[in-house]
């Protein structure tokens, strides 16, 4: 029984990934607590572990006095005596009690009070184990889903990926392999660690795991935007003038990049749609350079800096207008989100346009938008006077606009004349 004692300790240990000091302690607390239960809470217990046997020792501890009054906690010297001759008043002696003694209840006891303490156990080694992974990735398997979002398998420890941070388009398929991010990590609550796909930084640490030279340090990202699942911007420099950060990035034949891609893009479920495309780009630190590199693959004709603001009015060629802003304003969006300066993207005509003080004018009065108004300065419309002057209709049917709103913005231009 002793030997057996020892092998579920160790084997205990070996499945939990605990010190056998761990598990002793534990089966120690519960055995004692048992005992409290069997005893009563006056009751003095002692638990031992024997190392070399592999036994459990349990004492009931009594203290030698002249007249008992608690017979849970104290011995009369006589009775003492018989057992140990030499002991005295106010000496302590432990009753042995044995395992079984402790009864059927007490055994269950044990046995709840034990699982207890070693999932609290399981849990701090978990924590502590963690804690120093938040911002680093981890890989695991889908084990199973909940309402909170998919539980994947890491070994002994799992992590929750909450479905605010998964990416758009992605499905998990049970027993797939991920990574993700560490975000979170909890001491006790459940669950321990939460996980991230959809944070920028889980394709900032891909990028350092697959390019040596960023873990060297050789190669730096500076800057990181991303709208998950659909692109992700991502500025490089480097430390060494001989060293293209963005090829190198990238990878012959884009090797390096392949591989992250293939990461991000795991999980989608349609993998010949959607796909989410990166945008590895030279990071300058004058904002006009930089916003060039920042709106690729779109080409700029010219930038125009606004320091107080903050605001960069960017000019491209009309047939790369559309390039620019990206479906959604997607590309503009995340330039700007690189960059930290707002971005404001006119096309040359538009440009141009605006530098009529007239037509501009007209922009402020009416609050027209570029387009919009683009059909007006077509059709030679330059100007607040020449808007008065033209028929509502025209104006409507030029602009695609209700005949109601057309006539609104005839008053405010009627008034900006009349003022």
């Amino acid at each position: 029984m002793p030997g057996e004692l020892k092998r579920v300790i160790e084997s205990l240990s070996k499945e939990k990934g605990l010190s056998k000091e761990i598990v002793v302690e534990a089966l120690i607390e519960g055995i004692r607590t048992a005992a409290k239960k069997r005893f009563g809470n006056k009751a003095r217990i002692e638990v031992k572990y024997d190392e070399e046997k592999g036994d459990i020792e349990i004492y009931k501890l009594k203290k030698v006095v002249a007249e008992v009054k608690d017979k849970e906690t104290e011995i009369s010297l006589e009775e003492a005596q018989k057992i140990y001759p030499n002991i005295k008043i106010e000496d302590i002696i432990g009753e042995r009690v044995e395992l079984q003694d402790l009864g059927r209840i007490a055994a269950q006891i044990v046995k709840q009070l034990f699982s207890q303490k070693l999932r609290l156990a399981e849990k701090h080694l978990i924590y502590d184990e963690y804690k120093y992974k938040i911002g680093e990735i981890v890989s695991g398997y889908v084990h199973r889903f909940d309402k909170r979002g998919v539980i994947l398998s890491l070994g002994r420890a799992e992590a929750l990926l909450p479905e605010e941070e998964q990416v758009p388009g992605e499905k998990y398929i049970r027993g797939h392999r991920l990574k993700a991010l560490v975000i979170e990590v909890y001491r006790q609550q459940e669950p321990q660690i939460i996980v991230s796909r959809s944070h920028p930084a889980f394709v900032k640490k891909l990028f350092e795991k697959e390019v040596p030279e960023i873990q060297e340090g050789i190669v730096k990202i500076v800057a990181i935007a991303r709208e998950p699942g659909s692109r992700t911007k991502i500025a490089v420099t480097s430390t060494n003038p001989n060293i293209d950060p963005v090829g190198t990035c990238i990878g012959v034949r884009g090797s390096r990049i392949s591989t992250i891609l293939e990461e991000l893009n795991i999980a989608k479920a349609d993998k010949k749609e959607g796909k989410e495309k990166i945008d590895v780009v030279l990071w300058d630190p004058d904002p006009a350079k930089f916003v060039y590199n920042a709106l690729a693959p779109a080409e700029c004709s010219k930038v125009i800096v606004d320091e107080e603001n903050k605001t960069l009015e960017v000019i491209v060629p009309d047939d790369q207008l559309s390039l620019a802003i990206g479906k959604k304003g997607e590309n503009v969006r995340l330039a700007s989100k690189l960059v930290g300066w707002r971005i404001d993207i006119l096309s040359e005509t538009q440009y141009l346009r605006r530098q009529e003080p007239e037509f501009l004018r007209l922009l402020k009065v009416t609050g027209l938008s570029d387009e919009i108004a683009g059909y007006l300065y077509e059709a030679n419309i330059k100007d607040l006077k020449t808007l008065v002057e033209t028929p509502i209709e025209k104006i409507a049917e030029l602009t695609k606009l209700p005949l109601e709103e057309v006539e609104k913005i005839v008053e405010k231009a009627k008034k900006e004349i009349n003022a």
